[in-house]
């Protein structure tokens, strides 16, 4: 194998070496300090913890949640000069570092005690990784045992070691290391490699913006996910003898039973990562390789949400504003699961809350805290429902009600008496444009005329991807595309009315190389006037519904997506990825 960058002088440190290193370099500590990387109570947290238990500072600060391994890493690499390896760039062949092993003349069983490898390499030297390097004891046995030869060590990620360690170690056996004893699993989980890789992986997704964790078993790996602006992002594969052990963790914290394989299970774990304070909904379903984990973070302490600001045209905000401040009626906001829902309601109950409002939620589960809000969480393992709720909370004497989604006949006739009787009522509805959500309230029972009545509008939305701003490269959309926006700047002067800035994404080490930053809503949104609740209680099709409402300034998810690529906010690829091509010529 090539050796990577070259190393300092003292690579190959002695115990003598180790401790000079840590008298001249600043303290760990001070240095992810000075980086913003963690606050003073996260250090003096981690010190005490130290003091009380002992081990590595950088270890503890991971494994408390402060911070994740690659940012204590690459302090490391600057407090003791050492380089740092991958997985990528160790040795693959686990022979490589049996040879090493068989010629130390320790047995395999110590190395793997010790969580260290080693391997020659081609400039003769002797290559080693180890969890703590820096043990003296283990300098001097590796001195020992290789006479004559230079020890370079190297810093790798506990991930990665284990990952080698995997191998070596079933290499060394001829087993595929499985186990289905549920003791042993449960002793893995508590084990510190464990610990650190999941309280790793929380760190890093938080680190990195992903708002969803995906643990999926293959037939000889794992794959850990992120989800990452609405896209899924490979982030670590590791050999399928370790999964039993990483979904044992999982299940453990988030109070699931271990135990259970054939069932689906759903759990949630409180924590604080990074700094932040985090809701993380679990959910485990069982799949021919066992079973696929999803982890849902939720930050319990969430960034000020306006409508304008997650992404909103002004066109929109002034309608949506002035009805969501009417004193009755409903107004629905569709879309799947993760098109940004949750945060909508959330930015519009800042714009009703003016102190003068009782406003109730009902929600499952509560995903944001708004001050001034009294919100309700439902329990459907004991009956305590949406409509259940629902009926407690007319009690309370609201003058705003938000349900979290109208799910069953019974919440919907709930909200539906609620804004006939002076009730203002948000929700959500899972449809895939606007004017579908009268249809979808109809199939579910409610009457037509109530449908006609109580609906003052419904609005749809998607989140797409934002152009990452330092490196997005203009770019000239195809000839269809330009058409069609020439024709929206007609009808939307006022949000057209600067020349196109047409961009495209490149990838940059900022954006992770995917060329978007973040994301932004677009929007469809349908007010039902007197013309359109005739046809919403004669229940026309969509598309006659649809001519209705553009004679009102109605546009699709699709139009709005272009304007907001007209602007340079999005790229003309994503808008498409996201809303479809219907409406596009070829």
């Amino acid at each position: 194998m090539p050796v990577p960058a070259a190393l300092h002088a003292e690579a190959g440190l002695t115990s003598v070496a180790v401790d000079e290193v840590l008298l001249l370099q600043p303290q760990l500590g001070q240095i992810l300090l000075a980086r913003k990387a963690i606050s003073e109570a996260d250090l003096a947290k981690g010190l005490s913890f130290q003091a009380s238990f002992d081990g590595r500072l950088g270890a503890i600060l991971v494994r408390i949640g402060a911070v994740s391994e690659d940012v204590v890493i690459d302090a490391l690499a600057q407090q003791l000069g050492l380089g740092v390896v991958s997985v990528d760039t160790l040795p693959q062949d686990p022979e490589d570092y049996l040879a090493a092993i068989k010629a130390s003349g320790l047995e395999v069983d110590w190395w793997i005690d010790q969580a260290t490898l080693a391997w020659f390499g081609t400039d003769g030297a002797v290559h080693c990784i180890s969890r703590d390097p820096l043990v003296p004891s283990l300098q001097e046995v590796l001195t020992e045992v290789y006479p004559g030869k230079a020890l370079r060590w190297w810093l790798v990620r506990n991930r990665d070691l284990d990952f080698m360690m995997d191998l070596v170690r079933r290499a060394a056996s001829g087993t595929d290391g499985a186990t289905d004893d549920i003791t042993h699993l449960r002793e893995l989980a508590e084990e510190a490699p464990v610990v650190e890789l999941v309280s790793n992986a929380l760190s890093q997704a938080v680190n990195e913006g992903a708002s969803d964790i995906h643990v999926e078993p293959r037939e000889h790996e794992f794959d850990i996910r992120y989800r990452i602006d609405g896209v899924l992002q490979n982030r670590l594969t590791l050999p399928r003898s370790r999964f039993d052990a990483v979904a044992s963790r999982i299940k453990l914290i988030s109070g699931l039973d271990i135990a259970e394989r054939r069932l689906p299970q759903d759990g949630r774990i409180g924590l604080r990562i990074s700094g932040k304070d985090l809701d993380v909904r679990v959910s485990c379903l069982p799949g021919v390789w066992g079973e696929s984990i999803v982890m849902r973070i939720l930050l319990k302490e969430q960034k000020d949400f306006t409508l304008t600001k997650i992404g909103m045209a002004q066109d929109h905000y002034d309608i949506f504003a002035k009805l969501a401040t009417e004193p009755y009626g409903i107004i629905l906001v569709t879309g799947p699961t993760g098109s940004g829902k949750s945060t909508t309601l959330k930015a519009t109950l800042e714009v009703v809350k003016d102190g003068k409002r009782k406003i109730i939620t009902v929600e499952d589960p509560v995903e944001y805290n708004i001050v001034g809000v009294t919100q309700v969480q439902t329990k459907a393992d004991i009956g305590y429902t949406f409509a259940r709720a629902l009926r407690s909370i007319l009690r309370q004497d609201p003058d705003t009600i938000m349900i979290g989604e109208i799910r069953d006949l019974e919440t919907a006739q709930i909200a539906v008496q609620a804004s006939l009787t002076g009730h203002m009522v948000f929700s959500t509805l899972h449809t895939n444009d606007a004017l579908t959500a009268f249809a979808r309230l109809v199939d579910m029972g409610v009457e037509p005329f109530l449908v006609a009545s109580s609906v003052r509008a419904v609005m749809a939305q998607r989140l797409v991807r934002r152009l990452c701003p330092h490196c997005r490269q203009p770019h000239e959309p195809p000839l269809p595309i330009r058409e069609k926006s020439k024709q929206l700047q007609t009808l939307f002067p006022q949000l057209m009315d600067k020349p196109p800035q047409w961009f495209m994404a490149k990838g940059c080490p900022k954006c992770q190389n995917t060329g978007y930053r973040g994301r932004l809503g677009i929007y469809e949104l349908a007010v039902v006037t007197d013309e359109l609740s005739d046809m919403v209680q004669h229940q026309k099709p969509a598309h006659e519904m649809i001519a209705v409402a553009r004679k009102n300034g109605f546009r699709d998810l699709l139009e709005d997506g272009l304007i907001k690529a007209w602007l340079g906010e999005t790229s003309v690829e994503e808008t498409l990825r996201v809303a479809g091509q219907a409406g596009v010529e070829d």
